[in-house]
């Protein structure tokens, strides 16, 4: 109830207070300044007034994170610990145990251990559940427990953790963690290079260069850059990654913003590594933002043939701007154009359904690129080549959500040995059981379909409609129960790469998976395919 009255008291008055950021004041002055007045006089009479004690800073956090909930979920209050992180995260080194992890209300579930990095060496597995760090459980804080597993270098801290219904406890030792912007490349025939830019931090240009020339010299004279699953990150490192295959001074990308000093042109300042080399870029429906600017305008120029699924669609431009006592607000400032002037923003956040959802554009331009090509805009980079295991659904989004697959793999590593990454044979009998474990679990996912209907029966007027439509509604619900577990036949292909994927990390860590998807991957091999038919390659381009 306290949070409710928050939300709806403060929200309102604390947005207008945060516009004073960004507004030049004409016109607004008058209004901006009374309801900073108005803001300033409610917050302290409700500290001093209110039944019971209260935490002003607490109440600050709520109102400001529930106020930006309002506008996209890339705008965030970054508090003093935030904002180390996220310079962390840019920089792509930081001191701790070495392992992807994800926050829960009473744990902290180990996704992925890193290889030879403290948490792995310390005997950590993926799917182990942290209940304890030290003497504090995970259950009495609030939020940001994994903070509790960074530290200094060569400082130790005990955790305690389930796994597979057995707690366990071990002491891992602190270490200088390094974030690879390129986990892994290889030629991987007598003429292809093969580069993972899994990120872009500080790390991703000198690091794509360091490959891409590596890989030249020793007989490469074709390159598939691997962009899929890459969230994003560093504007100017997105067009320093372009620049190592286009010109010095070609256009990359536009911003455009309603504060002017933000509306920009980023060219290329620097000579390329290679303008002529075959290029492939593959992409899917998790690369994001950096990844989209770097594959659609090397889409727009022609300089590069797309492979995979169509791409997040994410369109938007933040900044960090600084705020008082060490905190900032990472706001979108604007959205970017690629080389032809589409924007791929997918979402429209500022236009939402009546349930809170932000609108999905279907409404597509078309643009043209340096050689004539038609492309669209408003719903990612579409590739020019298209891979159904590459493509997301809304069953394996929620399987992956839910993490029955993930969960499944850990299940499958306790139970099953591998020796070598080409041992991992992934057959039918193994989707059966799967199918059985989903069947199972409590996973139950609802379409939009199915919400619709259930929202149109429980309306007053439904009692119009009569038996005869009552029991129809019922049996089309079952009907729609059914064909969504019919479906985890038909997306098999899709399941089951993320399946296989996922197993491998278990036994063969990133180095693994990847050596596995240079003689599996669908998409890798349609690639090669491709770059080895010089005609069709060309044929794309033109």
């Amino acid at each position: 109830m306290k949070r409710i009255l928050l939300k709806r008291v403060l929200i309102p008055v604390i947005a207008v207070a945060f516009l004073i950021a960004g507004s030049s004041f004409k016109g607004d002055f008058f209004e901006i300044a009374k309801q900073i007045e108005i803001f300033t006089t409610l917050f302290k009479e409700l500290n001093m007034n209110y039944v019971d004690e209260t935490n002003p800073a607490e109440l600050m956090d709520i109102a400001i994170k529930n106020m930006l909930e309002e506008l996209d979920p890339y705008t965030k209050f970054l508090n003093e610990q935030d904002v180390e992180t996220f310079k962390i995260n840019n920089k792509g080194a930081y001191s701790g145990i070495g392992a992807l992890v994800r926050n829960y209300k009473d744990k902290i579930l180990i996704v992925e251990p890193y290889q030879n990095y403290p948490a792995d060496k310390a005997g950590l597995k993926a799917g182990d559940e942290i209940i304890k760090i030290g003497d504090i459980t995970i259950a009495n804080i609030k939020e940001d427990a994994d903070e509790l597993l960074k530290g200094a270098n060569n400082t130790s801290v005990e955790v305690t953790f389930i796994r597979q219904g057995e707690t366990k406890s071990a002491i891992i030792n602190r270490e200088a963690i390094e974030v690879d912007a390129v986990p892994f490349y290889k030629l991987i025939n007598d003429n292809t290079g093969y580069i993972v830019l899994s990120k872009f931090n500080q790390k991703a240009t000198e690091q794509t260069k360091a490959a891409l020339l590596d890989l030249k010299n020793n007989g490469a004279s074709k390159i598939i850059l691997d962009l899929r699953d890459n969230p994003g990150g560093l504007l100017t490192e997105a067009i320093n990654v372009t620049n190592l295959f286009i010109p010095k001074g070609e256009l990359v990308v536009t911003t455009k913003s309603k504060v002017k000093k933000f509306n920009r042109e980023y060219k290329t300042t620097k000579q390329p590594v290679d303008i002529e080399i075959p290029l492939v870029v593959l992409v899917n429906g998790r690369s994001a933002s950096a990844s989209e600017i770097v594959s659609g305008s090397l889409q727009d120029l022609d300089r590069a043939v797309i492979v995979g699924a169509r791409s997040f669609g994410k369109g938007l431009v933040q900044r960090p701007l600084k705020l008082t006592y060490g905190t900032q607000l990472k706001v979108t400032i604007s959205r970017y154009y690629t080389a032809s002037g589409r924007c791929i923003q997918s979402l429209d956040y500022w236009n939402r359904d009546e349930a809170g959802n932000a609108i999905k554009n279907t409404q597509f331009r078309d643009f043209t690129t340096k050689n004539g090509r038609k492309v669209q805009d408003g719903g990612g980079v579409l590739p020019d080549i298209e891979i159904t295991t590459s493509k997301t659904n809304a069953l394996t989004q929620a399987l992956m959500e839910n993490n029955l697959i993930f969960d499944f793999a850990t299940d499958y590593y306790f139970k099953n040995s591998l020796n070598t990454v080409a041992d991992l044979s992934f057959g039918e009998s193994d989707y059966q059981n799967f199918k059985t474990y989903v069947a199972n679990s409590s996973f139950d996912f609802e379409t939009k379909a199915e919400k619709a209907l259930k929202e149109a029966m429980a309306t007053e007027e439904s009692t119009l409609f009569g038996s005869e439509v009552t029991d129809n509604y019922k049996s089309l619900l079952a009907a729609m129960h059914k064909g969504k577990t019919a479906a985890l036949d038909k997306y098999n292909a899709e399941i089951k790469k993320n399946l296989e994927d996922e197993i491998l990390k278990r036994y063969f860590y990133r180095n693994g998976l990847y050596e596995f998807h240079v003689n599996n991957d669908e998409a890798i091999l349609a690639a090669t395919a491709l770059l080895n038919d010089n005609s069709k390659y060309r044929e794309i381009l033109r």
